[in-house]
Order: structure tokens, then sequence, then C-alpha cells
């Protein structure tokens, strides 16, 4: 694992985090120039990444409201940092390239990397299953991501569209669960997050599986090089089973947006590192991240 200097000054855009660069890496804009943006209901992770950005020499600011702020159309580079709802809100008209996973990336990875069965299916075929199963949605949360006795109790279509693609999950226990910000195909932070379904945040280097989870996280990344865009959120867990089990049993949880993710114990600094990467100016995405942007609607105000 990774970590950032004390006070970098260097964005993960290529650019100094107090202006903007050209394609040649450049800096062209002044002070003011660069921003990260947080989402009006401020959480921890954000207030975290505020002060660290400050202390960096990065100017940093909460919206008031979910409409963009008029000053900020003629900020040169805006970075963010909320949930889906005030990435939608604000994305187009600040000109931003937000990352995420593809919405099957789970179904796409080998057995022996998510220790179950996992399908995507349209939210009209999920609601014909009939066995029990772990059901969320794989975009934003738009129904509660549980344990479903079957596919009765989705939302209908009076609620969500027949198309709304589900995540259909054989159920597995967790005993340990572990949260990795990765920049460049490596875990770049990391932090345990749960212990037998219930939180428990701890730094990684507190925790005892450390050398087995970044073992099994680079088994991953490895294992799914271009499957997913330079910076994101992989999440990662120690499955429960015998005692007597002489190897334990590794998997992947999930994978998140870095600018919509908590970030525990994680070393702060590495986390706005991921951040900035993760959601930025369209003007400053790299080529082979283009497939891995979110679609941001078209705000009416």
């Amino acid at each position: 694992m990774t970590t950032s200097p004390a006070a970098p000054t260097t964005t993960t855009s290529g650019a100094t985090a107090t202006g903007s660069a050209t394609a040649t890496g450049a800096v062209t804009a002044g002070p003011a120039a660069r921003l990260l943006l947080l989402a009006p209901r401020i959480n921890e992770t954000g207030l975290q990444l505020r002060t660290t950005a400050q202390r960096r020499g990065l100017a940093a600011r909460t919206a008031p409201t979910y409409p963009v702020p008029e000053d900020l159309l003629a900020t040169a580079a805006v970075h963010l940092y909320g949930g889906p709802l005030f990435a939608d809100a604000v994305g187009r008209e600040l000109g931003l390239a937000l990352l995420d996973a593809a919405p099957d990336w789970l179904t796409t990875l080998p057995a022996g990397l998510t220790g179950r069965r996992i399908e995507c299916l349209p939210l009209a075929d999920a609601r014909r299953l009939r066995r029990p199963a772990f059901l969320k949605p794989p975009v934003d949360k738009l129904f509660p991501a549980r344990i479903y006795p079957d596919g009765s109790g989705l939302p209908g279509p009076d609620a969500l569209d027949d198309g709304t693609l589900v995540l259909v999950s054989d159920i597995v226990t967790f005993a340990r669960e572990y949260r990795l910000f990765v920049l460049d195909g490596a875990v770049h932070a990391a932090s345990r997050y749960a212990v037998d379904g219930a939180l428990s945040v701890a730094p990684l280097d507190a925790d005892p599986y450390r050398e087995q989870a970044l073992a099994f996280a680079a088994e991953v990344l490895a294992g799914c090089a271009g499957s997913l865009p330079s910076a994101v959120v992989v999440d990662i867990g120690l499955l429960a089973g015998p005692a007597a089990a002489p190897t334990p049993s590794w998997s992947v949880v999930e994978a998140n947006p870095a600018w919509a993710s908590g970030g525990y114990a994680c070393d702060p600094d590495a986390v706005l590192d991921v951040v900035l990467r993760a959601a930025g100016p369209a003007g400053e995405l790299r080529d082979a991240d283009r497939r891995f942007c979110r679609e941001l609607p078209q705000v009416v105000r």
C-alpha cells in the first residue's frame, strides 16, 4: 500500500494543486483556477478531504445547494466529492468526467475471485426470481441492497423501469471487509470497515489480516487489469467459513466510485489523490478512462 507525502504539490491529473495544466503539462492558470467542490450535505470523509486539500494549497468549498454556483462556471478546473444526485446535478455544467466501474463488472470476474455466482439482470427478470438472493442496484441506491426471499419484493414497474439493472448474488457471509482506494491499478489506500457484518473501522496496518488482504487485492487488480478505471474503489472481504478451514477464502465484494465513497480509516491524502483523478475536468480525461465515464443528465434550471 502506498501513501502520499504530507503536502504534495502535484495533483493526480498532472497539474499543480494551484494551477491548470495543458496537454504538455505546462501550468496555464492561476491560484484560484482549481477547486475541490463538496456536496451540500458533507460527510466525515468530505470534511477530511476539504482539510487535506486546503493544506495542500488546493481551494476547497462546500456547495450551498445543488445548483452550480454561478461563480464556479468560470473556474478552469473543478473536482468533485459527493453522492450521485449531486454529481448528476452539477457534473455536466461543470464539465466533469466522473469515473466508475461498469455496472456488470462483478459478473466479469472469475468465480475464484468472487466466491459466489453473480448475475446482472433487468429488473423485470429479477422480479421473477423464486429463490433467496442478495439483490442490489449496481448503479446508485435505487432500492435497498439486502437479502430478498425472492424477487417479488423488488420495486414494481410503477417505481422503476423494467430495464433497470439488478445484481443478483448468491448469499455469502463476510467475516471481515476492507475498502481499497485504487489508483493506476494498485492499492493507494486501504482500511478495514466491517467485522462479522458490523461496522468496525480500523487502519489496515492494525488488522491481523493485512498481508493476506493486500495479497488478494494484488491478485484481483492483476486479474482484472483493463476492466476498471484508473481511479476507483474496490471492496474485498474474508468469507466466513469453518474454523478448521486450512486457508481463509477471500472475495471481491463490489466496486464503487471513489468520488462517492467513504474513506473510513484510509489516509486522507491518499484518498484525495484518487478522488481528484476519479472526478475532474473532462478535458484532462485519459483515453483509457473514457469508457468508464458516468453518463450525466442535462439539468434544466
